[in-house]
């Protein structure tokens, strides 16, 4: 099949619009950040979402929806004009609102209602979500906090490659450490590493820089480039240097 043209050289930007704003006051500790996106195409769109391992709650088109982690990349079509606002809540801090294991919401979409009730908003901006979230702050979760603290790390630490050594970095064996992501986080530890540190490609990509997939292969603790290339595909939907040209310019 072939390729839309919009989807290369960063062409899709020309119809979008995102925007983020930070959570304000002890949201912090629960939401990693507010999003909104806005487009208009004269003929629908095939838009690649990338998943990371937040839960996220959305508006759009006056329904509120729940959005578990998702194991690889889906596919969303927009067409003609349109937006959405959203709540990316830190990963592994949503349990405490759940109240359940977030595994359970694991590739899976459910009304918000499920969650938060009636009273949800069928619409929504960053003040009219803080205050519905404020007036439902969870207690404290020590556990939510550890799974939270260990993905910062993952994501922070471009050289945590091994699930036993990050397991090791906070005390627990890594059957713990597999139990603790079940419950809070909703996706094993090996995926949230792998995940983290192959967005470092999309990084180098976007700032322009070109790739060494051979040696990156190396650095992420991949036995070849074919590995490599194999969870890339699983992620984002296509090869490596697939994907590249996503971001060339010339």
């Amino acid at each position: 099949m072939e390729r839309d043209p919009r989807e290369l050289g960063g062409a899709w930007r020309a119809a979008q619009r995102h925007d983020f704003a930070a959570p304000s006051g002890a949201l912090t500790r629960y939401v990693a950040r507010y999003w909104s996106a806005s487009w208009d195409y004269d003929r629908p769109y095939r838009q690649l979402v990338v998943p990371l391992p937040n839960v996220h709650l959305s508006f759009r088109d006056g329904r509120a929806e729940l959005h578990g982690p998702s194991s690889s990349h889906v596919y969303r079509e927009l067409s003609g004009t349109g937006s959405v606002f959203g709540v990316a809540f830190r990963p592994g801090m949503f349990r405490p609102f759940l109240g359940a294991p977030v595994s359970r919401l694991r590739d899976r979409t459910v009304h918000a209602t499920t969650v938060f009730g009636t009273e949800l908003p069928a619409t929504a901006d960053v003040a009219t979500i803080e205050r519905f979230l404020s007036a439902r702050l969870p207690g404290p979760d020590p556990h939510a906090e550890l799974a939270a603290d260990v993905v910062d790390t993952i994501a922070a630490d471009t050289g945590v490659t091994r699930v036993d050594a990050i397991a090791a970095r906070f005390g627990l064996s890594v059957r713990g450490l597999q139990r603790l992501f079940a419950e809070h986080v909703g996706i094993g530890p090996k995926w949230v590493v792998r995940r983290y540190r192959l967005h470092e490609i999309t990084v180098r990509l976007d700032a322009g820089g070109g790739v060494d997939w051979s040696a990156i292969a190396a650095d992420l603790g991949y036995a070849d480039q074919a590995h490599l290339s194999r969870d890339f595909r699983t992620i984002f939907g296509e090869p490596p240097t697939s994907y590249a040209r996503r971001y060339e310019t010339g």
